[in-house]
C-alpha cells in the first residue's frame, strides 16, 4: 500500500461518509463510544489506524473509501484547455504540456487584443454619433 497524504476531496468524502452513514457518530457530541470528535476527521495520511466501525461498516458501503484505503491512487485528472487530452493536474493547471500552455497564452493574447480593438472601435463611433 502506497502511503501518502489525503487531498482535500478525500478528507470531504470521509467527513461525509462518516457523518451520514456513521451509526456511532452524533453531529453534537462526536463519536459516541469513545465520548469526543471523531479522529476520523483528523486523518491526514493514508496509513495508520482506522476506527474499527468505519473499516467494517462505512468502507464497504463507499467504493470511494475502499479505494483510497486499500492502496487505489485518488488522482483526478481533467481535459487540457487546448487539445482536450485527460492528464492530472498541479494545482491549478491547465494545460497538459509546455507545448499547450504556450498555444493557450497566444489564444489569450490574441483574444485580448481583439477585444481591446473592438472596446477601442465602438468607443470612437460612440465619440463620432456625439459630435454635431
Amino acid at each position: 500500500m502506497q502511503i501518502r497524504e489525503l487531498r482535500g476531496r478525500e478528507k470531504q468524502e470521509i467527513r461525509r461518509v462518516v457523518s451520514s452513514l456513521c451509526a456511532n457518530y452524533d453531529a453534537e457530541y462526536g463519536c459516541l463510544p469513545l465520548d469526543s470528535g471523531c479522529f476520523m476527521f483528523g486523518k491526514t495520511y493514508t496509513n495508520g489506524a482506522l476506527c474499527k466501525w468505519f473499516r467494517n461498516a462505512l468502507m464497504p458501503q463507499s467504493p470511494e473509501m475502499e479505494r483510497i484505503f486499500s492502496g487505489g491512487i485518488a488522482r483526478e485528472t481533467k481535459p487540457c484547455a487546448v487539445c482536450g487530452k485527460e492528464f492530472t493536474p498541479n494545482g491549478r493547471q491547465t494545460y497538459c504540456s509546455e507545448k499547450c500552455a504556450a498555444t493557450g497564452r497566444k489564444e489569450s493574447a490574441a483574444k485580448n487584443s481583439r477585444d481591446y480593438r473592438k472596446r477601442r472601435r465602438d468607443a470612437s463611433a460612440i465619440r463620432l454619433q456625439e459630435t454635431p
